[in-house]
């Protein structure tokens, strides 16, 4: 009874903890300060280069300022209007020199749509994203190798509940929030400053979780193989 409890709980972790940061995540975090709470953003650097880069890039030029989610679909995504005819602060030379700016679709297999990933934007054409682009509110595996995945969030899960919390109202296909959710300021800081928590923090405790599992089930199997030995001598 022992082992089948303690297989139950290693098979539900494995099933649990899914590996949030398997791939390598940039060294800058970006912050999005917004009028729900902040939210901190990190990137795939290795799946999605260009993308990453030219995120990164907009939030360094502070594109995202003034700007807000003018979609949150609750379960689905909260998604970042455009830059160009989202933000209230009108942009300089300096910032229209790539406020525009069509990528390539950077598409991958390699990483899901999971929540807290970011998803970039994008109209029928698939190199058509510049600026917009969603967090994953939930699951969405109809989303994956269709859309860029470019990063995810290493803080802010309680921003995403209060902009979920927001009375919404149906327009098209969105779901738009009846009040706007602003980005009232963003900034780059180094990863060697974000500190731990977050999803990052919730993976390394998953991951221990699971190892100390797996060492319990280990010692467990072996305490049972010599019990059963010295009842049953010469049985194999």
């Amino acid at each position: 009874m022992r082992i089948v409890s303690l297989f139950l709980l290693v098979l539900g972790l494995a099933l649990t903890c899914r590996p949030c940061d398997a791939q390598r995540l940039s060294d800058e975090r970006v912050v999005f300060q917004t009028t729900k709470g902040d939210i901190e953003l990190a990137f795939y650097p290795d799946v999605a280069p260009i993308t990453s880069a030219h995120i990164l890039d907009l939030c360094r030029r502070g594109l995202y300022i003034s700007n807000h989610f003018f979609r949150v679909d609750k379960g689905f995504v909260a998604q970042v209007d455009g830059v160009v005819g989202g933000r209230r602060i009108p942009m300089d030379a300096y910032q229209r020199e790539v406020a525009s700016k069509k990528l390539p679709g950077e598409f991958s297999n390699d990483v899901k749509h999971t929540f807290g990933t970011l998803s970039m934007g994008r109209y029928d054409d698939p190199n058509s994203a510049t600026s917009s682009f969603s967090i994953l509110l939930g699951d969405a595996p109809h989303l994956d190798g269709q859309y860029a995945i470019f990063g995810r969030i290493t803080r802010g899960e309680a921003a995403l509940q209060a902009m979920q919390q927001v009375p919404t109202k149906k327009e098209g296909i969105f779901v738009m929030p009846e009040e706007r959710i602003e980005i009232l300021a963003t900034y780059v800081k180094e990863a060697s400053r974000a500190g731990g928590g977050g999803l990052r923090g919730q993976a390394s405790d998953c991951t221990t979780q699971l190892e100390e599992a797996r060492h319990r089930a280990d010692g467990l199997v072996t305490e049972l193989e010599k019990l059963r030995q010295k009842r049953l001598p010469g049985r194999r």
